[in-house]
């Protein structure tokens, strides 16, 4: 017996039918991965905020990628969720008891806050809503290793001896504009899977 072909938001199947490849736009077949990063307790404004984003996130078809916990990542699911979004959310324990109602798929991964990484990683683009230190370090992971950083309210970041502030943090003034950015940045990054063998 062979296992069902995983499906995409909207029932739809994320592979194509025998040889074929997946719908353009299905989770995990060329569709963007936004990371929405955050605090696990937010105020109301950043979570108002977290809500639109993911919101917006999945109307224009984006896979929502958050650390599956409350506050902004919870939000950002939240609003994916009403719009018919998919959701992954990367927890930090072994357990997916802990992960928030609003995830199309939660997997624990039992690193901690080491999985701050892999939520990053998961990721074409990263849309950092206020935060605290934890959202710091997925900033930084990010521009480490490449991946376009949209800020919302978040961290600014300043070199020692520098006036201004790092480039490396987009800033953008509100949902509308932090997903239009995001989506637009990703596009280079975008991971491909290789074709499937005959």
């Amino acid at each position: 017996m062979t296992p069902a072909a995983p499906r995409g938001a909207g029932g739809a199947d994320a592979a194509g039918g025998a040889g074929e490849p997946a719908a353009a736009g299905a989770p995990g077949a060329g569709a963007v991965s936004v990371a929405v990063v955050g605090s696990g307790s937010c105020g109301p404004e950043d979570e108002r905020l977290a809500e639109e984003v993911g919101r917006r996130l999945a109307e224009a078809g984006a896979l929502v990628v958050t650390g599956g916990l409350g506050g902004v990542m919870a939000a950002a699911s939240r609003g994916a969720q009403a719009a018919g979004g998919t959701t992954v959310g990367l927890l930090p324990g072994e357990s997916r008891a802990e992960a928030n109602r609003w995830l199309t798929v939660a997997i624990p991964t039992g690193l901690g806050e080491a999985r701050n990484l892999l939520v990053v990683r998961a990721a074409d683009a990263l849309v950092a809503v206020g935060g605290e230190y934890g959202t710091l370090s997925e900033i930084a992971f990010a521009l480490k290793i490449g991946r376009p950083v949209v800020g919302l309210m978040t961290w600014q970041l300043r070199r020692h001896g520098d006036v201004e502030a790092d480039h490396g943090v987009r800033r953008a003034d509100d949902p509308a504009s932090a997903v239009a950015l995001a989506i637009s940045l990703a596009g280079p990054h975008l991971r491909r899977d290789p074709p499937a063998r005959p």
